[in-house]
């Protein structure tokens, strides 16, 4: 296939790239595209050095598949008119991930939804996270309603929100002064911001509505009761998630934990007496997201389940899961 990432040189991209080798995707021929200022430069890839060329349609209107790690606006002013080329378009921004005819896609859980389409929206870093380990549950055990806390890393701010970190943890430990920010709306090093996105009318932030009406869609569940409360934290990378559950069947931590040992795209990671859980040190550059502290949660007695997720949000959140779609696509 003839390849094209569009956002190359963003986190992202660069991580697009890598997967694809990584799983030996059939690429005949890999282009890379950015921005204006980046277009003549070189970047080395495991597909040789390629020499970034500027985005136009007539410039990628010869590929085979397209993989999008740009911003929504970008997105929206371009996806459509390339995958009308015949081009097939795996998108990783927000811009079409609610509407109807572009199907939402994490293919452990819903494969099927590709069909014919010729335009795929990547979810939300986080929800892809969530619904790899909450689909499997609800399969064996239903789903009433899902509370989830997120613990998010810089870099789902992409390679200025890690760069801003890293910088400004040295400043206060090489220089003694305070962290400054401009990426995020407070600094981040030696601190958690609560908020993530901007404020919606009902108090939520839109990264935690995204992860609401993102796993409703992607599990088929209108209905589904879900509340999230998303947090930046001074991580790198993996985005991890203490998830609590009702059930519409009884569930107990070793049948949970059955289920999940089977389940495409999960690992589990649960031994406490061994101090082994999930965390975002040994999570980092994995395929699979780690589940672990399954434990039966009192509020709901027979019908609640605790458990903590760490999964690497440039992979499974973002690159690894686009290129499972393109694996997934008819020719």
């Amino acid at each position: 296939m003839r390849v094209g990432v569009i956002g190359a040189t963003g986190a992202v991209g660069k991580e697009l790239v890598e997967v694809l080798a990584k799983r030996r995707f059939p690429v005949t021929e890999l282009r890379l595209f950015a921005s204006t200022r980046s277009a003549g430069t070189k970047q080395k890839t495991p597909f040789g050095e390629i020499t970034i060329e500027a985005y136009s349609l007539e410039a990628a209107r010869g590929l085979n598949l397209a993989l999008l790690a740009v911003s929504g606006d970008f997105a929206k002013a371009h996806a459509r008119a390339l995958a009308e080329a015949g081009v097939a378009v795996v998108d990783n921004s927000s811009a079409f991930r609610l509407e109807a005819d572009v199907p939402l896609v994490v293919p452990e859980v819903n494969a099927s939804a590709i069909g014919n389409h010729r335009l795929i929206a990547n979810p939300n870093c986080t929800t892809a996270i969530l619904v790899v380990a909450l689909e499997p549950l609800r399969q064996a055990f239903g789903l009433k309603r899902v509370i989830v806390s997120t613990y998010q890393a810089a870099s789902g701010a992409g390679a200025e929100g890690m760069a801003e970190l890293e910088r400004e943890t040295r400043r206060v430990l090489l220089e003694g002064g305070p962290a400054g920010h401009e990426v995020f709306a407070h600094p981040l090093a030696f601190n958690v911001i609560p908020q993530i996105d901007s404020f919606q009318p009902n108090a939520y932030t839109r990264e935690e509505m995204k992860v609401a009406w993102e796993s409703r869609k992607i599990m088929g569940l209108p209905d589904l009761l879900i509340s999230c409360t998303a947090v930046r934290i001074p991580t790198f990378r993996v985005h991890a998630e203490a998830v609590t559950i009702e059930t519409e069947r009884p569930v107990t931590p070793e049948a949970a934990r059955a289920v999940l040992a089977k389940a495409p795209g999960v690992k589990v990671v649960d031994d406490p007496a061994a101090q082994l859980y999930p965390m975002p040190i040994t999570a980092t550059g994995q395929d699979d997201v780690e589940a672990g502290r399954i434990r039966a949660n009192p509020v709901f007695g027979d019908y609640g389940l605790d458990l903590f997720l760490c999964g690497d949000q440039l992979l499974k959140g973002a690159a690894l899961n686009a290129v499972q779609i393109a694996e997934r696509l008819r020719p």
